[in-house]
């Protein structure tokens, strides 16, 4: 078989010039076409991309709010983790975009326009190609139609000369310059025919040229732009194909990644987890007791009851409803609640007033860095004057000190209501007093103070309508407790650091920066003696005053 290339089908449409022509102008509009397709797919991967990062910006946990504080759990943590994996999903679209804006688009585009310039290039020389068969072929006829018309002119001079010898009237002379006209006649058109042969063999030559060897080569260079156009147009879309390609090993580990974060999840953790956040840290109340309405004799209050029902049978609660709920079902304080957190239970507030203690402390470690970085700039001032004044310094430093100084106070304050948390302190409930300076308490006395317990939400109850005579009775016993014992002299001061209500029995009250003299040093127990007047003392926390003591002081005790 004969293998019949393009370049053969192509020379054969020589008198197809204007059909390629337009056939040339549809291959650089397809390009054109096929270009414009990648820019679309380039913007919409990009604004895919775009739409992703933002999707997953917008599910991301924001700082210092509840959304960080969730992470703990695994779930949440799985969906972090699927919003950073979507993230990176987002930067392998935007590769693609990239990659086919850069390998593909731009290419083409660049090529396009080689392309317009080349081919305007061929069809300009074979237009003038065809410009210069034409004038030759117009010099052929020019030549032609002379020929043809001197050949006319000699027939008619050699007519007329032929007439005018023939006739017998006519001069010699006349005779003889018809002969000469006629002579003149056929040189001319003998010279006409020699012209018009020239013009005929060198149209024939050029018209020779111009089919098989002119046009051919234009052909040939205008087929050859076309075939690079269509290999162009391959590469190109192989080149679409592997801008995918490249991508897609990084792609599925995100897709592993996200199923691996689909896989850590651990529903018992999670579980776990809620139960240590929520857990109360208070005791299963106990069973209530059987309370025998139809005998005739005065009730007591089982101490495992939560009821905190009254002798006389009435309700507190002005709103007519009972306050024996059950602990779990006690509404809780709306609001932010006060600043030691007591209005929550004491395991969770412990776990707040550590985590408060923790966040002082970064600020606390945060000052005091910079701080140190202060100094080492003074210290450099001081050995390089011309670096800076080191007083300049100064003033930064003394508002970094006080900072620190703010905020060891506010960490004392917490540390201590964490104490009281934990045990290192007494409990609300229990009067301030020295163990071995407690009275026995009439029955009575016992039955009413343990309706006066503590409610679950971390707040205390106190039963309004008591008994009036029985805290008279309480009162008059402890005051004569105090009446008994001999009056201690003044040890030294104390300035309290924070405001202490004193609300408890022992206990006295007193406003924050308030001076009161001191009559008994804390003997391990975190409570100390204080006295404002002659007849005004009881106890305060040690933790929230600032003792100094004198100890040259006539009768000062000293507690081993």
């Amino acid at each position: 078989m004969v293998d019949v290339k393009m370049g053969d089908c192509w020379s054969n449409t020589k008198d197809q010039f204007d059909n390629l022509e337009k056939h040339t102008q549809w291959g650089i509009e397809f390009v054109e076409r096929y270009n414009k397709f990648v820019k679309d797919r380039t913007d919409i991967e990009t604004s895919y991309a775009k739409q992703l990062r933002n999707l997953s910006k917008k599910y991301q946990p924001k700082r210092n709010s509840k959304e960080e504080e969730d992470q703990r759990y695994t779930s949440c943590q799985a969906f972090v983790t699927v919003l950073n994996e979507m993230n990176d999903y987002a930067g392998q679209h935007e590769v693609i975009a990239e990659n086919m804006s850069g390998l593909i688009y731009a290419e083409l585009s660049r090529y396009i326009q080689e392309l317009k310039q080349e081919r305007k290039l061929h069809f300009q020389e074979g237009r003038r190609a065809q410009q210069h068969i034409e004038s030759c072929w117009k010099q052929l006829e020019a030549s032609k139609r002379r020929f043809e018309r001197d050949c006319k002119e000699a027939e008619r001079a050699q007519f007329h000369f032929e007439k005018m010898d023939n006739d017998i009237n006519v001069t010699k002379a006349d005779v003889e310059k018809a002969r000469q006209q006629a002579q003149t006649r056929h040189q001319m058109a003998s010279d006409s025919k020699g012209e018009y042969s020239s013009a005929l063999q060198n149209f024939n030559k050029e018209q020779h040229e111009h089919y098989n060897t002119n046009i051919p080569n234009i052909f040939r260079k205008i087929q050859d732009l076309d075939e690079r156009r269509i290999v162009k147009i391959g590469e190109s879309v192989k080149t679409f194909s592997e801008v995918d390609r490249q991508v897609i090993p990084i792609i599925g580990k995100c897709l592993d990644g996200i199923t691996k974060a689909a896989e850590s999840i651990d529903e018992k953790h999670d579980t776990q987890l809620v139960v240590e956040a929520f857990k109360s840290g208070f005791e299963q109340p106990g069973d209530v007791d059987f309370e025998d309405f139809s005998l005739p004799m005065k009730r007591t209050v089982s101490e495992s009851s939560l009821s905190n029902s009254r002798s006389d049978g009435k309700q507190e609660s002005k709103s007519g409803k009972s306050k024996g709920k059950l602990w779990p079902f006690i509404k809780k304080n709306k609001g932010s609640g006060p600043e030691d957190f007591s209005h929550l239970p004491p395991e969770q507030r412990r776990k707040k007033l550590q985590q408060k203690i923790d966040e002082i402390t970064k600020e606390i470690q945060k000052e005091s860095d910079q701080r140190d970085g202060l100094t080492k700039m003074k210290d450099v001032y001081i050995k390089n004057p011309q670096m800076g004044r080191p007083e300049s310094v100064d003033p930064r430093l003394a508002e970094i000190e006080q900072t620190i100084e703010k905020l060891r106070q506010e960490s004392q304050k917490f540390e201590a209501w964490l104490a009281e948390v934990e045990g290192r302190l007494p409990v609300k409930t229990d009067p301030p007093r020295r163990p071995s300076e407690m009275p026995e308490l009439p029955s009575t006395a016992v039955n009413n103070c343990a309706q006066d317990r503590e409610s679950p939400d971390g707040s205390y109850t106190e039963e309004q309508n008591q008994d009036p005579q029985s805290k008279v009775a309480a009162q008059s016993e402890f005051d004569d407790e105090f009446d008994d014992e001999e009056i201690l002299a003044a040890i030294g001061t104390c300035k309290a650091m924070y405001a202490f209500e004193g609300q408890n029995e022992g206990t006295i009250a007193m406003a924050e920066g308030e001076t009161l003299r001191v009559i008994e040093e804390d003997k391990g127990d975190g409570w100390t003696r204080v006295r404002r007047s002659e007849d005004e003392e009881g106890y305060v926390p040690t933790s929230y005053v600032e003792v100094f003591l004198d100890r040259n002081t006539k009768g000062a005790m000293t507690y081993i």
